[in-house]
């Protein structure tokens, strides 16, 4: 466990290496400010409909927090990133809104004015109630988290009770079926302080493994101590309360550190489950034993499902079957060694689960997840990780028979993808008499680019009929299909953020819900267009190209580029050629973005495919630094030869596994004239046991580990490269440590390099300070090495 430090301001210094030599104390900067508009402008809204398709809430989140917000005191523990001022976790997104309007959807769109919101309004987790007139929500406060209701028809909100909820773990709050109460979690530490660290510890910290094989990637914040075990059992557990809408409440069963607790879909029992001793020291809170009991509504034991010992053989993914009043349904593996045709096995019991629990199905593949519909109709889906296989089953769940199987594909085949199915309450909406029809929303990858479809299927025909599609020249994507006409999508445009559509399938009639205009004022004029090229050994990649206002290729100065990625990887050449994303599709900067610097003269390649196959036997990372070189030489070949793009003036930039991959590109190339590199890790031996999509051991591929190592080559590293990253960054894989270490073998053997640590970061930054000051960093940077790269650098 480890407690991090408020940094007084007046002794705030992000620690700025420069030189190879010297410390450079300097506080937050700003960025130029053109960018400054863009980091500052209001992000676009969140729109939510309810179940009933009656509401629309439109709903607002600030785009950062303050840094006396962000330095709040954070205890990490078992994974958990807590705040111990206000019982919740801390991370990257605050999670909160900051406005609400309420839209009524059956009085013509009109606004309805809810009194009695809190005064300082920080919105989040909202429930609608199953009736559909009103909603819960929290309200996050210095003390914590309040429970709110907002009454719809009344016109007004309420605080319900005084007591703060406990969102550290679990379920935090859910509606009983029948709605006139919820089931929340408390602190379950009675106001009683937190306990003190005893000077002289019990003893040392053993671990010990007794010859069994139990790999573990490397996490963060995890227990180290008997210290550590206590401080997560006075934050972590919760009393589970019925809260009812007058204020009253009453405790259900004993306090625990829940991990789920779910209402059954009559509301007569609750499947509990919960973190049990020993804890682990080498994994995070949900690797931990877990207890699983079947409680009725008052948190009475009803059936205990598993114990700490039990948990891990018994079964898997218990979940209510959603289309039955009261069946538990888990999955539980076949003994391959007994069983080579079968994989896993979906089972089910019901009330009053004093019976053998019954065999619905067998999967070939490993179970993936269950689509329930009716009494007659379900759908499985298997999937195989190594082939990247995915297989959809029809199934009668009552019988177990397989129907048909409706889709069989590969994961990475986006232009076959029929989308996910439309629910309403969780089921599949079923019509027919004959054979069962569904609907399915799919972003509509295609050779043109994405353009979202709204799609009716009958699985037994196969017969599939596009009832709704994007128009090529907007992005319009379907939200809510009430299986028979009305359809509410979305439109947008690059520049003009998502709004809400109704529209009425039968008399083509559409009427706009919403009217909001551009956030970013700062971009008018910028160009948008997706690229497509090849390869050198024609697999198509693209890439997402913003210009400048006014520029024309060939008739103007090639522009200095920066190039955004983020690599990926494939088991077949053929699926890694699609094309991805849409030019059309809002722009939504955020701080992973670098569409900020087209407005500083460059041009900027955003989501830049760095595709990495395997086929067949092979890896994909087994030529992992080849066909990153293969990728950046085909994309500059193109922007050069179009005219846009000066050569001699490309810089690569991107966050987390783009660090990597920009750390890999200078070491290996000199096809840039600099990189950035943001929250990466760079010496995979320090992530042995795997990443990414990379399942071998460093063990098993040793030299696929150190060859993909930037560090391995730190002394080949000469083009200028930046380091950033947050000093608290939680991320399995890329501790802060990394970048430490790579900048310290980059200047120890003479390059030019830059590191630059932020406190209170996490993996993504939060405040508004650090997000301006990476930003002035990124440009300084672009600036000094790319835009005005000198002619003896390029020579």
């Amino acid at each position: 466990m480890f407690i991090k430090k408020l940094f007084l301001l007046s002794f705030i210094g992000i620690a700025l290496v420069r030189f190879g030599f010297a410390q450079e104390n300097l506080g937050y900067q700003l960025p130029p400010q053109s960018i400054i508009d863009l980091v500052d402008a209001p992000t676009p809204p969140k729109m939510m409909l309810d179940e009933d398709r009656n509401w629309m809430l439109v709903l607002r989140a600030p785009r950062y927090v303050d840094m006396d917000l962000a330095a709040y005191p954070i205890v990490g523990l078992a994974g958990l990133r807590i705040n111990p001022m206000t019982h919740t976790l801390e991370a990257e997104n605050h999670g909160f809104f900051t406005s609400l309007e309420i839209k009524s959807l059956k009085d013509n769109s009109s606004t309805v004015h809810l009194s009695g919101l809190p005064q300082d309004l920080k919105m989040s987790n909202v429930h609608w109630q199953p009736n559909g007139q009103g909603f819960a929500f929290t309200n996050r406060t210095e003390r914590g988290l309040e429970l709110w209701y907002a009454d719809l028809l009344a016109g007004n909100a309420r605080k319900l009770g005084f007591q703060r909820l406990n969102a550290l773990n679990g379920q935090l709050m859910q509606w009983h079926p029948e709605g006139d109460y919820l089931l929340v979690q408390v602190p379950g530490n009675d106001g009683k302080a937190a306990p003190a660290k005893e000077r002289i510890p019990h003893g040392p910290v053993i671990m010990e493994n007794l010859g069994t094989r139990s790999p573990s990637r490397t996490y963060s914040n995890l227990l180290g101590n008997k210290y550590d075990e206590d401080l997560l059992d006075y934050y972590a557990t919760s009393q589970l309360t019925k809260v009812y809408l007058d204020g009253r409440s009453e405790a259900v069963g004993s306090p625990a550190i829940f991990t789920r607790n779910v209402f059954s879909p009559d509301g007569s029992y609750l499947l509990a489950e919960w973190v049990s001793k020993p804890y682990s020291y080498t994994q995070p809170i949900n690797s931990f034993p877990k207890t699983m009991e079947i409680w009725d509504h008052e948190g009475r034991t009803i059936k205990q499902i598993s114990t700490a010992d039990t948990s891990r053989s018994r079964g898997r993914s218990y979940d209510w079957r959603k289309d039955q009043p009261n069946e538990l349904v888990y999955v539980s593996s076949f003994d391959r060694k007994q069983d080579s045709v079968f994989r896993d096995g979906v089972y089910g019991i019901s009330a009053p689960f004093d019976t053998e629990p019954r065999l619905i199905f067998r999967t070939k593949m490993q179970f993936g997840d269950i689509t329930w519909g009716d009494s007659q109709y379900a759908i499985i889906r298997e999937n195989d990780r190594a082939s990247r296989k995915v297989k959809l089953t029809l199934i009668n769940p009552e019988t177990g028979a397989e129907i048909k199987v409706i889709e069989e594909r590969s994961s990475e085949d986006n232009y076959a993808n029929p989308g996910n199915f439309v629910l309403r309450n969780g089921l599949l909406q079923i019509s027919g008499k004959n054979s069962p029809i569904v609907h399915t929303i799919s972003s509509g990858a295609s050779p043109q680019g994405e353009q979202p479809f709204l799609l009716q299927w009958d699985l037994i025909k196969d017969q599939r009929d596009t009832l709704f599609k994007s128009h090529p020249e907007r992005y319009e994507m379907p939200v809510d299909f009430d299986g028979q006409q009305t359809l509410f999508f979305t439109r947008e445009t690059w520049n003009i953020p998502p709004n809400m559509i109704h529209y009425d399938l039968r008399r083509k009639r559409e009427t706009a819900l919403t009217q909001f205009d551009t956030p970013y004022p700062g971009l008018a004029g910028v160009t948008k267009t997706l690229m497509s090229y090849s390869r050198k050994d024609s697999v198509k990649l693209s890439g997402t190209l913003y210009l400048p206002p006014g520029f024309e290729p060939h008739h103007q100065d090639p522009l200095p580029v920066v190039v955004w990625a983020y690599p990926r990887e494939y088991k077949s050449a053929e699926l890694a050629s699609q094309v991805r994303g849409s030019p059309h599709k809002f722009t939504e900067l955020n701080f992973r973005s670098a569409v900020y610097w087209v407005t500083r003269g460059y041009a900027v390649v955003d989501m830049a495919d760095m595709p990495i196959i395997g086929e067949g036997e092979e890896e994909p990372n087994d030529t992992f630094v080849e066909q990153l070189i293969s990728n950046s030489e085909a994309l500059i070949d193109h922007m050069v030869d179009a005219g846009i793009a000066d050569r001699h003036r490309f810089g690569v930039g991107g966050h987390s596994y783009g660090a990597f991959m920009t750390a890999n590109l200078l070491a290996h190339s000199d096809l840039f004239a600099a990189g950035i590199a943001r929250s990466g890790a760079y010496n995979r031996t320090l992530t042995p046991f795997g990443f990414q999509s990379e399942s071998r051991t460093y063990w098993r591929a040793k030299d696929v580990y150190d060859r993909m190592s930037p560090f391995t080559y730190a002394d080949k590293i000469k083009l200028p490269i930046l380091i950033t990253h947050g000093i608290d960054d939680e991320n399995s894989g890329t501790f802060p440590v990394q970048s430490e270490r790579l900048y310290a073998a980059i200047k120890g053997n003479g390059g030019t390099v830059r590191l630059v640590m932020f406190p209170h970061e996490f993996h993504g930054f939060r405040s508004r300070e650090s997000i301006m000051h990476v930003f002035w960093e990124q440009d300084q940077w672009l600036e000094k090495y790319v835009k005005n790269r000198e002619k003896k650098d390029v020579e």
